[in-house]
C-alpha cells in the first residue's frame, strides 16, 4: 500500500491525509470525494451542531468526513446507495449521533422548508443542478442566511460540438473519457451566471481547484494500483489533458429571505387549491 498511499497523501488536503487509503479506495464512486469535501469546507463556514444536507452522498464518505472534522449533523442523502449500507459505514466510523442516512431523489426531498443550515453536494450536483429551476427548489430547504455549496467536475474552458481529440479517442485500456454524461460539465462562468440569476441566493462565489486534473489523475492511478476501480481508469486521458479542459468547479452562496413559487415545490398544489 505504500505506493498507493503516495498518490493519496497530498499537502493540499491535510485533513484527508488522516484517512486510511484503503477506506477511500473501497468506498469511492468517482474522483476522491474526501479531497473535494475538504476543498469545499475551506470556503464554507460550517460550525458544530449545524444541520447539513449532503445531497448525492454516495457511500457517505463525505458525510462521515463532515461529521468527524466539523462536528455538524449530516443527513446523508442518496438515490443509488441504500441507507442500510451507508448506516453500516456510519457505525464503523463511530458517528452514529451525527450522520443520518436516507434514500431520496434530488427532485423529491422529504424535508421541511428552512430545515437545514447548509446544503452541500460533492461530485453530484452536475447531474441535476444544471436545470435552471433546481437551485430555487433546493434553496427552499435552507434557512435564510444559511449556505449552499457544491463541488463538481467541470470545464476549464468551453467546448463545442467538436470535442478535443484526447477526450474522445480510446485510451490504451479502451476507455473513452468523454461520455454522454460529460455534457453536464460546465465552466465556472456558466455556474456563476446560473446561480447569480436566482434571487433566492446571494453572495455567489465560484472558482476552480488548482491542479484539479492532477488530483483526479492521481486518484485514478491509485485505483489502478489497488485494483479497486469500478470502471476502467481515466488517468491517461487526464494526463493528456493537463487541465486544459477538465477540472473541478466550486460554487458557494448564501440563502436570502426571499421565497417564491417553484415548479418543483410539492406545496404548489396546496397554493393552487388542488390537493385539498
Amino acid at each position: 500500500m505504500m505506493g498507493i498511499a503516495s498518490f493519496l497523501q497530498k499537502s493540499e488536503f491535510p485533513r484527508s491525509a488522516r484517512y486510511e487509503p484503503a477506506w477511500m479506495l473501497e468506498n469511492q464512486m468517482g474522483p476522491n470525494a474526501i479531497w473535494l469535501a475538504e476543498w469545499l469546507v475551506e470556503a464554507l463556514p460550517l460550525k458544530p451542531g449545524m444541520r447539513v444536507l449532503d445531497l448525492g452522498c454516495g457511500r457517505a464518505m463525505t458525510s462521515i468526513f463532515l461529521a468527524r472534522e466539523l462536528g455538524v449533523r449530516v443527513w446523508a442523502t442518496d438515490l443509488w446507495i441504500t441507507p442500510d449500507h451507508n448506516w453500516r459505514r456510519v457505525v464503523e466510523a463511530e458517528v452514529t449521533d451525527l450522520v443520518f442516512p436516507l434514500r431520496a431523489e434530488a427532485h423529491s426531498l422529504p424535508f421541511p422548508a428552512g430545515f437545514f443550515d447548509a446544503v452541500v453536494s460533492i461530485d453530484a450536483y452536475q447531474y441535476f443542478g444544471t436545470d435552471v429551476l433546481y437551485l430555487g427548489y433546493l434553496s427552499r430547504f435552507v434557512r435564510p442566511g444559511g449556505m449552499l455549496g457544491a463541488v463538481m467536475p467541470g470545464l476549464m474552458q468551453p467546448v463545442d460540438d467538436v470535442l478535443p481529440q484526447h477526450l474522445i479517442q480510446p485510451q490504451t485500456n479502451g476507455k473513452v473519457f468523454w461520455e454522454d454524461s460529460c455534457w453536464s460539465f460546465r465552466t465556472a462562468d456558466w455556474w456563476r451566471v446560473l446561480w447569480c440569476r436566482d434571487s433566492r441566493v446571494t453572495d455567489v462565489r465560484v472558482d476552480t481547484l488548482p491542479d484539479g486534473w492532477r488530483h483526479w489523475r492521481d486518484f485514478e492511478k491509485a485505483l489502478e494500483a489497488s485494483g479497486k476501480g469500478i470502471f476502467p481508469s481515466d488517468a491517461e486521458a487526464l494526463d493528456a489533458d493537463q487541465g486544459r479542459y477538465i477540472g473541478f468547479v466550486r460554487v458557494i452562496a448564501k440563502r436570502t429571505d426571499k421565497d417564491s413559487m417553484n415548479l418543483y415545490d410539492p406545496g404548489i398544489g396546496a397554493r393552487c387549491g388542488v390537493d385539498a
